[in-house]
C-alpha cells in the first residue's frame, strides 16, 4: 500500500502495563467516564468478595470452528440442524456479543486467549502440526493467564485441545497450569486415524476426507513423526501419556472424560478458600468424529459431524452449569464461551456455516466474527446482546482485572487485549474497544475502527493510490461493498493508527522464535 502517514505517537500514561497506541487516545478520551464506572465497578466485586469471601471463579471454554450463525442464539440451532438449548439459555440468561472477534485460525486463538497478545508478538502466528519446527509454540518467556492467576491465588486447571506447542517446556502444566489433560494436536489426527481403518476393511462404504493417509505406523516410518496421545500433566511433575490416539471415537470420548473431571474438579474446590480458573479448550467442533447418540438426536443434521458433537458439547455444558448451581457457585463464576474461529467449508458437510462472507483463515467477518457468551448470575443482566467490539485477547486482561491483579499484568511488552469488565458488569455502551487489528499470519490483513473495516490489499498501491478496500460493517456485515473513493477521508486515520501500531513494535519488537531459542 501507498506510505504511511506517521502521526506523532500519543502520550503513554505510567501503567503497570503496556497496550498498544490507539488504547491510550482512548483512555484520555473516555479518563473521566472510565474511573466512575471503575468506582462502580470496584464496589461490584467487593460486595460479591464479601459474600463469598474470595475472588470469583473463572470458566473459559473455547470451542473450535463454530461459525457466527451455528447455534440457535444466532439464527442457527434447529435451522441449520445444530441444535443448542444449553447455549441459547446462557444466552437468554446472560450476555450474547454481536461483534466477538478472534484471530483467523486455531493455534493463533489459543496463544491469544492464553497470553492476552496478538500471535505475531508472540513470534508464532501459525497453525501448528505434528512433527512441526520443535522452536514453534508458546515460548517459555510468554506469561499466560494460567500464571498470572496461579499468582493471585487461583487454582488453575486446564483440559482439551492445547495446540500451542509439543515440547515439555511449552505445556500448559509448564505454563501456569497446576493441572492438565489435554491432546497437542487439532482434529484432523483423529480423522486421520479413521481413514486407516476404513480402508482396512473388507469392505468401504463412501469415502474420507484424508484418503491417503497411510496409517500411524506407516507415517512414522515414512516420515518420522510419532503422533503422542493424551497427555496429564502437574505443575513442577512433568507429564505422562494418558492414552494413545487410535481411532476417531478417542475424540468424543475424551470429551466424556473431560467434563467429567472438570465437574469433579469443580466439586473438590468449591468448597477452597482459594478461587478456581478453568480454561476448557474442547475438542467437540472438530468433524473427525460423529457420535451416533448425539448423531440421531432430535433435530440434528445426521450427517453433519460438527452438528453432532454440538450436541454432545450441549449436554456437557449442562452438566458444567448444574454443578456450579449444585454447589452454591454459580454466583460467583463467570463462565464464557467463545469460538476460535469462523468455519472450515473444505470439509463441507461435515462441518461448520456461518451468514458472514469468508471462513477460517480469512480476516474477513465469516474468519474472524464468532460466536461468544458470557454468563455470570446475579452479575450480568439477563438477556443482553452487545454490539460492543470484543476480542478475544480482552479475555487475559479482563481476568488479570477480576482477580485483582489488573496492576501485575506484564509491563515488558505490548498486551493487546483491554478489560472488558464494564461491558460485562453495566451493559451494552460501556465496551472499551473501538478498534482492532486483524492479522493474517505475521502481517495485519484489515484494520476494524469504529463501524469501519478497512482490508489491505497485498501487492497494491504501485499507483501511487492507497491499496485498501473501506467497508462500513454495521451496514454490510457480509463485506460485499468494499470501496475506498467514498471513504478517502478514512485514509489517513488508518494508515496512521498502522503507523502508530508499527512505531510501538520498535519499542516492544515482536518476539523472534528460532533453533537456537
Amino acid at each position: 500500500m501507498a506510505t504511511l502517514l506517521i502521526a506523532p505517537m500519543p502520550a503513554i500514561p505510567v501503567s503497570a502495563q503496556q497496550h498498544d497506541a490507539w488504547y491510550y487516545e482512548s483512555l484520555k478520551r473516555n479518563k473521566r467516564s472510565w474511573s466512575q464506572e471503575d468506582k462502580e465497578i470496584n464496589k461490584k466485586l467487593a460486595a460479591l468478595e464479601k459474600r463469598f469471601g474470595k475472588k470469583p471463579n473463572i470458566i473459559y471454554i473455547l470451542a473450535d470452528d463454530v461459525g457466527w450463525g451455528e447455534p440457535g442464539c444466532y439464527m442457527g440451532g434447529k435451522l441449520r440442524g445444530t441444535p443448542t438449548p444449553t447455549l441459547d439459555r446462557m444466552a437468554d440468561k446472560g450476555m450474547m456479543f454481536l461483534q466477538a472477534y478472534a484471530e483467523p485460525s486455531c493455534t493463533p486463538t489459543r496463544l491469544a486467549i492464553n497470553t492476552g497478545r496478538h500471535p505475531a508478538r508472540t513470534g508464532c502466528n501459525t497453525v501448528l502440526w505434528p512433527g512441526g519446527p520443535s522452536y514453534l509454540g508458546l515460548a517459555p518467556e510468554e506469561r499466560t493467564i494460567a500464571e498470572v492467576l496461579s499468582d493471585a491465588g487461583y487454582h488453575t486447571a486446564m483440559w482439551g485441545k492445547w495446540h500451542v506447542g509439543d515440547t515439555p517446556e511449552m505445556a500448559p502444566e509448564a505454563q501456569g497450569y497446576d493441572y492438565a489433560h489435554y491432546g497437542l494436536y487439532n482434529g484432523a489426527v483423529w480423522g486421520w486415524l479413521g481413514v486407516e481403518h476404513l480402508y482396512n476393511r473388507k469392505e468401504v462404504a463412501g469415502s474420507a476426507h484424508w484418503y491417503d493417509f497411510p496409517g500411524v505406523k506407516e507415517y512414522e516410518e515414512k516420515y518420522g513423526i510419532h503422533l503422542d496421545g493424551y497427555m496429564r500433566g502437574i505443575k513442577g511433575k512433568g507429564r505422562e501419556e494418558t492414552g494413545r490416539l487410535t481411532s476417531p471415537e478417542d475424540m468424543t470420548k475424551f470429551e466424556d472424560i473431560s467434563i467429567k473431571e472438570i465437574c469433579e474438579f469443580i466439586d473438590e474446590k468449591a468448597g477452597s478458600d482459594k478461587p478456581f480458573f478453568i480454561y476448557w479448550a474442547t475438542y467437540a467442533q472438530q468433524i473427525a468424529s460423529s457420535p451416533r447418540k448425539y448423531r440421531h438426536a432430535e433435530g440434528v443434521d445426521h450427517v453433519n459431524n460438527q452438528a453432532a458433537q454440538l450436541a454432545q458439547h450441549n449436554d456437557h455444558l449442562d452438566q458444567l452449569l448444574k454443578t456450579l448451581e449444585d454447589e452454591g457457585i454459580a454466583e460467583n463464576t463467570l463462565v464464557v464461551w467463545y469460538s476460535d474461529n469462523g468455519p472450515m467449508y473444505a470439509f463441507y458437510p461435515n462441518a461448520g456455516f456461518s451468514y458472514l462472507r469468508g471462513e477460517k483463515g480469512d480476516v474477513l467477518e465469516g474468519g474472524v466474527r464468532v460466536p461468544a457468551i458470557a454468563y455470570w448470575p446475579g452479575m450480568i443482566k439477563p438477556g443482553q446482546k452487545p454490539i460492543d467490539l470484543l476480542h478475544v485477547t480482552d479475555m487475559f486482561t479482563t481476568a488479570g482485572r477480576l482477580a485483582g491483579v489488573y496492576d501485575k499484568l506484564p509491563d515488558d511488552r505490548i498486551i493487546d487485549g483491554v478489560d472488558q469488565t464494564a461491558l460485562l458488569l453495566m451493559g451494552e455502551g460501556h465496551g472499551r474497544r473501538n478498534m482492532m487489528f486483524h492479522y493474517s499470519g505475521a502481517n495485519i490483513g484489515a484494520v476494524r475502527m469504529d463501524q469501519y473495516k478497512m482490508h489491505i490489499i497485498p501487492g497494491g498501491g504501485s499507483s501511487g493510490l492507497p491499496s485498501m478496500k473501506i467497508y462500513n460493517i454495521i451496514r454490510d456485515p457480509r463485506e460485499e461493498h468494499g470501496k475506498m473513493y467514498p471513504y478517502l477521508y478514512l485514509v489517513s486515520p488508518f494508515q496512521s493508527k498502522i503507523a502508530e501500531h508499527n512505531e510501538m513494535k520498535k519499542k516492544f519488537p515482536d518476539r523472534v522464535l528460532g533453533p537456537t531459542k
